[in-house]
C-alpha cells in the first residue's frame, strides 16, 4: 500500500510538472504574438460553448487552468502506475511517445467534444511541440522520482526484451503501411497524397480534396504521429506476446486488441473526415492495417520460436481434430 501511494503521488506531482510545462509554453508562444493567455482563454470558450459569448478572462482562464492541471495529474497517476505495472523504465523515448499520444488526444477530443479543430485553430506545430515539451517532462520527474538506478535508453534496451521488440515492431508496421501507400499513391495519385490528405485533415482541417496539401508541414508533421501510434501499439503487442508465452489464451487478446484498433481507426476517419474515402478506399485502410498487423505479429512471433512452435502444435491438433 505505501508502495502504491509513492507511486500515485510521483505521479500526481509529474502531471503537474507536465500541465507547468505545457501551460509556460503557450505562455511563451502567446506572449511573442502580443496576446498573453489567449490560448488557454480561447480553449476555454470553445470547450464551454462560448464563443460568441461575453465572458470575463479571468474567470475563463480559471477555469481552464483548474481543468488543464486536473487532467494532466490524471494522465500522470495513469502512466505512473501502468510503468510500475509493467516494470518499464521511464526512458526519455517513452516521453516522445507520450507528447505525440497526448497531441492525438488533444486533437480528437477537440473534434468530438465541441466540433472544433482546436489543433488547427491554434496552430498544430506549438501544439505539438507544447505537447513533446511536456510528455517529456512528466516522464523525466517520473524518472528522476523512480526508486532505483537510473538507466541510459541504450541500457534499457538491452535488458528489457519486451521494449525493444515493442519499439521495432511498431517500426516495422508504420513502415509497412507507409510503403503500401506510397506505392497505391503512385499507381493511382500522386506520390505522398495519402499522408498529405490526413495531415491536411489533421492539422489544417481539411474538407475536401481540394484543399489537400502535400507540403513539408502536413507530410513530416502526420509521418511523426504515424511513427509515434505504432511506437504505442508495438510496445502493447509485445506485452501482450510476452503475457501470450507464460498464458497462452492472451493470444486471443492480441487479436482482439488489433481488431479493435482497426475500428477505431476507421471510425475515427469518419467522425474526423469522411471526405477521406472518396480519395482513400476504407479497403486500402483496412488492408494497410492488415498488412502491418502480419508484419508486427511476424516478426513477433519470429522473436519466440517457442511461441511459434506452439501455434504450429495447436494448429496440427485443430486439423487431426477435423479429419477425426
Amino acid at each position: 500500500m505505501k508502495r502504491f501511494s509513492a507511486t500515485i503521488t510521483r505521479g500526481a506531482v509529474a502531471g503537474l510538472v507536465g500541465a507547468v510545462a505545457l501551460a509556460l509554453w503557450f505562455l511563451i508562444i502567446d506572449t511573442v504574438r502580443s496576446t498573453p493567455f489567449s490560448t488557454p482563454t480561447f480553449v476555454a470558450r470553445t470547450l464551454l460553448g462560448l464563443e460568441n459569448a461575453t465572458a470575463p478572462s479571468a474567470v475563463l482562464l480559471a477555469m481552464y487552468t483548474a481543468f488543464h492541471f486536473a487532467v494532466f495529474i490524471m494522465i500522470g497517476v495513469a502512466v505512473a502506475w501502468a510503468l510500475e505495472r509493467s516494470h518499464i523504465p521511464p526512458f526519455f523515448l517513452l516521453g516522445i511517445v507520450l507528447g505525440f499520444l497526448l497531441f492525438d488526444l488533444i486533437f480528437y477530443a477537440g473534434v468530438m467534444m465541441t466540433g472544433t479543430n482546436v489543433v488547427s485553430e491554434i496552430g498544430w506545430p506549438a501544439v505539438l511541440a507544447g505537447n513533446l515539451i511536456a510528455g517529456t517532462a512528466l516522464m523525466r520527474w517520473i524518472w528522476m522520482t523512480s526508486p532505483g538506478e537510473h538507466k541510459r535508453l541504450r541500457d534499457v534496451l538491452g535488458e528489457h526484451r519486451t521494449i525493444r521488440e515493442g519499439l521495432v515492431a511498431g517500426l516495422l508496421g508504420a513502415v509497412a503501411v507507409m510503403a503500401w501507400f506510397l506505392v497505391l499513391d503512385v499507381i493511382n495519385r500522386s506520390m505522398l497524397f495519402t499522408p498529405g490528405a490526413l495531415g491536411s485533415a489533421l492539422f489544417f482541417g481539411a474538407r475536401s480534396p481540394a484543399e489537400v496539401q502535400i507540403t513539408v508541414e502536413t507530410v513530416i508533421g502526420y509521418t511523426g504521429v504515424h511513427l509515434a501510434a505504432f511506437m504505442g501499439v508495438g510496445l502493447i503487442a509485445s506485452a501482450l506476446t510476452e503475457g501470450a508465452r507464460r498464458e497462452p489464451p492472451l493470444l486471443l487478446g492480441m487479436v482482439l486488441f488489433f481488431v479493435t484498433l482497426e475500428v477505431m481507426f476507421i471510425g475515427l476517419l469518419a467522425i474526423i473526415a469522411a471526405w477521406l474515402f472518396d480519395t482513400i478506399p476504407w479497403w486500402t485502410v483496412v488492408a494497410g492495417n492488415l498488412i502491418a498487423a502480419a508484419v508486427m505479429g511476424g516478426y513477433l512471433l519470429y522473436e519466440h520460436p517457442e511461441l511459434r512452435e506452439n501455434l504450429m502444435h495447436d494448429l496440427e491438433e485443430e486439423l487431426v481434430q477435423q479429419d477425426g
